[in-house]
C-alpha cells in the first residue's frame, strides 16, 4: 500500500468582529424545510457555535491557510458590503478559481448580496469562457489569481456589463487593471446586521453550466430551496456516520461542479470541518494529512483507486496473499448479503484488525465512507472497495436535480443500485424506461433557453435521459437513453458497460467502444502506464480474457491503440472526467471505420 501514498510537496490574520442579530437555531439536525435560503442556513449555524474561534476552513496547499467560524462569517459580511456597491438582486457573479476557502466565502457573500453565483471550471477553453460570459452577462467577475484572470483577459475587455473584478491574490503584474483584492477588505467594522437576506426558497441561488459531452454548456438554474432540499436528504443519509465530535470532509472535486457545490451546504448543516485538497495527484497524501471522515468523488477516482490497490495486492505472496484474498472473499460475501458461518465471522473480525485497518490507515484512519456520484460506478469497483473496508456509497443525480436524486445508505449498501430516492423526490419510470424526477430539487430551467427547458421539463417532471428500474425500492440505472449502440439485428448495447470491463483491466487506462449499426464492436485503447511496453500478444490475450465476461454481441473483435491519454486539457474529458464521446469518435472516426475494412 505504500506506493499509494504520494509525497507531500499560515495561518491567516485574525478578523475583526461583525455583529449580527438573530435567534439561535435548533441543534445540528435543524428542520431545513423551515429555512428560507442558504445564507440563513450558514448564519444560523454560525450563531450556534459555542466556540466561534474553532477552525472551520483549511487549505492544505502550501502555505496552509485556515479560517475560523468567526473569521469566515466576518469575511462573508465584509465582502458582501463591497459586492452590494456593484450588484443588485439577481445579478450574476462569475467565480473562476481552484478550490480554496475564499471560494466558499465568495459564494456565500454573493448570496448575502442577493446575487447569483455562476461558478466555472478552471479547465475550460477560451471558447467556453467566451460563450458563458456572453450568455450570463456577469456584473462582477471573481478570480483567484493572475493565471485564472489571464484566461479571460482578452474576453472581458469589451464587456460593458462587467462592473468590477475581484481577486483572492494580487494581480500587480497585469497593468491598467482596476480590481479589488478581497483579502485587503478586512478593516474595522462595527456594523450590526438585523437580517441575513430576503431571498426566498424559489429564488435562483446559482447558475451551474453543465460541462457537456458535446455542444455548448447549458446554464442550469438551481434554487435555494432545491439545494436545501438536497441537504435535507443528505442529512438523513449521513446521520449514522456523524458523531458528536466535528465531522471532517476532504474536498477536491471542483466546486464549480453541482455535486461539490451542494456538498458545501451539507458541510455547513452538519457543522463540519472542511479541508481543501492540494490536487488530485496529492489526494491520497492529503487524506493521510487530515484524516477525513467523509469524502465525495466521481467514479473515475474510485476506478483508479481500484486499479492501484489491486495492482499492489498482486505483488504479495505467501501468507500475505492468502490473507488479502480471504479478506476480499469474506468482504464480498457480506456486501452481497450472504450469511457468514460462525468460523467465518471470527476470521472476518480478525481480518478487520490486521488487513482492513491497515488499508484504512493509508486514507487517514478515520474514513467512514466514500460517496460516489457524477456518473455510474462500476459494480466490480464498488464490491471491491466495500469488501476491503472502504465503504463506498453510490448515488445518482444530475446538475438539473441540485444534484442528488438517490443514494445508498450506509446501513444497507446495495452495490448494483444507486439507492432509494431522497425524501422530497418523486421518482417514476416512464413507459420507455426513462427515469423521471419531480420535486423542489428540480432545476428552475436552463438560463436563456426556454425551448431546451421545455424539452426536458414536462408537466413538472424532469426527463433525465437515463434508463432505470426499481428493485425493492432501490433505483437501478440500466442505461443511458442516448448512449446506446444498436446493432443491425436491433440489439441494444451499452458502450459504457463494455468500456468499464476494459478499464477494469490493469492493462488499460482508457477505452472507447464503437459500433452503432455495425456488424460487431471495435475499440480504441489507451494502455496503462505500467503496461506501456506490453507486447501485441499480451494485449491480444488480455482482450480475449475481457471478452470472456461479455455477451456475444458485446465482444470486442478489433481494436487500435493510441499513445495520447484523454484529458481535460486536450478537450477529450469533461471537468468531471467523463469521456467526450462525440468529440473522440469524431477525431478518430477514420481509424474506427478502417477496422471494418480489414
Amino acid at each position: 500500500m505504500a506506493e499509494l501514498v504520494d509525497a507531500l510537496d499560515s495561518k491567516s490574520n485574525s478578523r475583526n468582529t461583525v455583529r449580527v442579530r438573530f435567534s439561535l437555531c435548533p441543534p445540528v439536525f435543524m428542520k431545513l424545510n423551515k429555512v428560507n435560503n442558504l445564507v440563513q442556513l450558514f448564519f444560523e449555524k454560525f450563531q450556534n457555535q459555542e466556540d466561534k474561534n474553532k477552525v472551520f476552513l483549511t487549505s492544505l496547499k502550501e502555505p496552509q491557510k485556515t479560517f475560523t467560524w468567526s473569521e469566515t462569517f466576518n469575511f462573508i459580511v465584509l465582502f458582501s458590503k463591497q459586492l452590494k456597491k456593484y450588484i443588485k438582486k439577481g445579478d450574476r457573479c462569475l467565480i473562476i478559481s481552484e478550490n480554496r476557502p475564499e471560494w466558499f466565502i465568495s459564494d456565500l457573500a454573493i448570496m448575502f448580496s442577493e446575487g447569483i453565483t455562476v461558478p466555472v471550471y478552471t479547465t475550460y477553453t477560451e471558447k467556453d469562457y467566451e460563450y458563458i460570459i456572453s450568455d450570463c452577462k456577469p456584473t462582477v467577475v471573481i478570480v483567484s489569481n493572475k493565471d485564472q484572470f489571464k484566461k479571460i483577459e482578452n474576453i472581458i475587455h469589451n464587456k460593458q456589463f462587467i462592473k468590477k473584478i475581484f481577486s483572492f491574490e494580487n494581480l500587480n503584474e497585469i497593468k491598467d487593471l482596476d480590481y479589488i483584492n478581497i483579502n485587503k477588505l478586512i478593516t474595522n467594522n462595527n456594523d450590526e446586521y438585523t437580517q441575513f437576506s430576503d431571498l426566498k426558497r424559489k429564488d435562483v441561488a446559482c447558475i451551474i453550466y453543465t460541462s457537456g459531452t458535446q455542444g455548448n454548456p447549458k446554464g442550469v438554474m438551481l434554487s435555494h430551496g432545491g439545494i436545501l432540499n438536497n441537504c435535507e436528504g443528505a442529512i438523513q443519509l449521513l446521520k449514522p456516520l456523524i458523531e458528536k465530535k466535528t465531522t471532517k470532509f476532504l474536498t477536491w472535486l471542483p466546486l464549480s461542479h453541482s455535486y461539490e457545490h451542494t456538498v458545501q451546504f451539507v458541510q455547513i448543516t452538519v457543522e463540519a470541518k472542511i479541508f481543501y485538497a492540494e490536487s488530485i495527484e496529492k489526494l491520497i497524501k492529503n487524506m493521510s494529512d487530515c484524516s477525513p471522515d467523509i469524502m465525495t468523488a466521481v467514479p473515475r477516482f474510485y476506478q483508479n483507486l481500484y486499479q492501484k490497490i489491486n495492482s499492489n495486492f498482486k505483488k504479495n505472496n505467501g501468507i500475505k496473499k492468502f490473507l488479502i484474498q480471504k479478506t476480499i472473499n469474506l468482504g464480498l460475501k457480506k456486501i452481497k448479503k450472504n450469511k457468514l458461518s460462525f468460523f467465518e465471522s471470527l476470521q472476518d473480525k480478525f481480518l478487520d484488525m490486521i488487513v482492513r485497518r491497515k488499508i484504512k490507515k493509508q486514507f487517514g484512519g478515520s474514513l467512514k465512507t466514500f460517496v460516489s456520484g457524477g456518473g455510474a460506478l462500476n459494480k466490480e469497483v464498488g464490491y471491491f472497495l466495500n469488501a476491503i473496508g472502504l465503504p463506498t456509497l453510490q448515488g445518482y443525480g444530475l446538475t438539473e436535480t441540485s444534484p442528488v436524486v438517490s443514494c445508498n445508505p450506509i446501513q444497507d449498501i446495495r452495490v448494483e443500485t444507486v439507492g432509494p430516492p431522497f425524501p422530497g423526490n418523486e421518482v417514476k419510470i416512464a413507459e420507455d424506461g426513462e427515469i423521471l424526477v419531480k420535486g423542489e430539487n428540480v432545476m428552475l430551467g436552463y438560463w436563456n433557453k426556454p425551448e431546451e427547458t421545455n424539452k426536458v421539463l414536462i408537466d413538472g417532471w424532469l426527463h433525465t435521459g437515463d434508463i432505470g428500474i426499481f428493485e425493492n425500492d432501490y433505483l437501478r440505472i440500466t442505461d443511458r437513453k442516448k448512449d446506446i449502440l444498436i446493432t443491425p439485428g436491433g440489439d441494444n448495447i451499452s458502450p459504457m458497460k463494455v468500456e468499464n470491463e476494459i478499464t477494469n483491466s490493469e492493462f488499460f487506462d482508457q477505452a472507447v467502444v464503437y459500433g452503432d449499426n455495425k456488424p460487431f464492436l471495435v475499440a480504441l485503447l489507451i494502455k496503462a502506464h505500467e503496461k506501456i511496453n506490453s507486447t501485441n500478444e499480451e494485449i491480444a490475450n488480455e482482450i480475449k480474457k475481457i471478452n470472456e465476461n461479455l455477451s456475444k454481441i458485446e465482444k470486442i473483435k478489433k481494436y487500435f491503440i493510441i499513445d495520447e491519454k484523454f484529458s481535460i486539457e486536450n478537450g477529450m474529458l469533461t471537468p468531471t472526467l467523463k469521456l467526450k464521446r462525440f468529440k473522440i469518435i469524431h477525431k478518430y472516426k477514420n481509424l474506427f471505420e478502417k477496422l471494418y475494412l480489414k
